[in-house]
């Protein structure tokens, strides 16, 4: 008699089948180690960033306050290494002039850091990092870029005076220019302001901060972070109303920035939306 054929176990895998489900899983683990590690890497990224930003900032800062406090000494004929208890008392008027030269040239010294740092990162590519360059083609009409010039300050207005009025800031309220401003230094202060400020601004933060975090997070998720470190930036004694006040300048801006892949486009409109706000504010009536 022959023997009977044992039929195949349904619970026992071919061993050809058994190697590629072995094969399987082991690629799966790979795969979820390997998306962990990239999350990491964009977070460590980003805080790398938002660091430098911080770094920047401050040392912007103590640069432009030792060169006000240094150069006016010297002017006014006094000893700039004085203790404080011997030293003169300045006035009014300035104090109030050295306040303001502090401003200005914390953005000249911000914008001078930014530039040598992306150049001792990259001397050949330095404008192309900071969308200096003009090889790129501008990636938006002139047409639909004046379009939005010129319907933005309407909107810039009526967002930053409804959040103040929102969050109960006195923001925009009873604005006046001091009576000790000359007309020179009105037109100083308004230069900073459309012109000085925003050039330093965008090179910081659609320049470099943009460049870092598009390499982290791709274009979109670098719109958000550099407007969210944007309005923090801003925080000040009117709490969350200037920054809130300030995210759809900073989403326009990093979108400017991706759409039209230049700097130039974000400096016109961050410029415009400073000077068209002032004067609503400075409006006599």
């Amino acid at each position: 008699m022959k023997p009977d054929r044992v039929a195949p176990s349904p619970l026992l895998a071919p061993p050809a089948e058994a190697v590629a489900g072995s094969a399987q899983s082991g690629a799966a683990a790979p795969d979820g180690r390997g998306r962990l590690d990239r999350i990491w890497s964009a977070i460590w990224r980003l805080g790398v960033l938002v660091g430098l930003v911080v770094l920047y900032l401050g040392a912007a800062s103590l640069l432009s306050l030792a060169a006000v406090r240094v150069g006016f000494d010297l002017w006014n004929g006094i000893d700039p290494f004085l203790p404080p208890e011997r030293r003169p008392f300045l006035g009014a008027v300035e104090l109030a002039h050295r306040a303001f030269a502090v401003d200005a040239l914390r953005q000249v010294f911000l914008a001078l850091l930014v530039i040598g740092g992306a150049w001792l990162r990259d001397r050949a590519g330095w404008r192309r990092r900071l969308a200096l360059d003009r090889e790129r083609p501008n990636g938006m009409r002139p047409v639909t870029l004046l379009g939005i010039l010129l319907v933005w300050p309407v909107l810039h207005i009526a967002w930053v005076t409804g959040t103040a009025e929102l969050f109960g800031a006195s923001f925009g309220q009873h604005v006046r220019l001091s009576p000790f401003m000359s007309r020179a230094a009105v037109a100083a202060w308004l230069a900073y302001l459309t012109i000085l400020a925003p050039v330093a601004e965008e090179l910081l933060l659609r320049g470099e901060a943009f460049a870092r975090a598009q390499a982290a997070v791709g274009p979109v998720g670098a719109v958000l972070v550099t407007a969210l470190v944007f309005a923090a930036a801003h925080v000040s004694s009117w709490g969350l109303a200037r920054p809130v006040s300030l995210l759809p300048l900073a989403f326009a801006l990093g979108w400017l920035r991706w759409r039209t892949g230049r700097l130039w486009p974000g400096i016109a409109l961050h410029g415009w939306s400073n000077l068209a706000l002032v004067t609503y504010l400075l409006w006599p009536g």
